[in-house]
């Protein structure tokens, strides 16, 4: 059984709940929820829909590379989207973020999320080669 490494990545506020980032376990990373929160902790649900989706996104890729991955590694996204008419646009940005690639994916309408947030992304990647010492 390989151990199991908690992952909080530089640049993104601790979480404020009972988790971390993400986890790897040998190759596997699983990168918890990620909300479009700032990295300075302020919260964005006052924001439209398409500036909140770069915000996850971008958080999502910053926990991804703390865990020495990158969209490319993902096998599988699960998006969680406060109301199915965001599906489109959510789509197209998500698109433009993973290039060409296109891991398993749900997305899933859910009612209202915390703080006004419109979506809640988390993924599982696979990564063959060692995670990038932390200092």
């Amino acid at each position: 059984m390989p151990s199991i490494e908690a992952i909080n990545a530089p640049g993104l506020p601790i979480p404020a709940g009972h988790y971390s980032h993400a986890t790897r376990a040998g190759n596997l990373v699983c990168v918890s929820g990620q909300l479009p929160i700032r990295a300075d902790g302020t919260h964005t649900g006052d924001l439209p829909f398409e500036e909140q989706a770069e915000q996850t996104l971008t958080n999502l890729r910053t926990v991804l590379e703390a865990a020495g991955a990158s969209f490319a590694d993902c096998i599988e996204v699960t998006v969680y989207l406060a109301g199915v008419e965001h599906w489109k646009a959510f789509n197209d940005i998500y698109a433009r973020h993973f290039g060409a690639w296109k891991p398993a994916r749900a997305v899933v309408p859910v009612g209202a999320l915390h703080y006004g947030y419109l979506l809640e992304i988390s993924a599982r990647a696979w990564v063959e080669r060692e995670p990038a010492q932390r200092g």
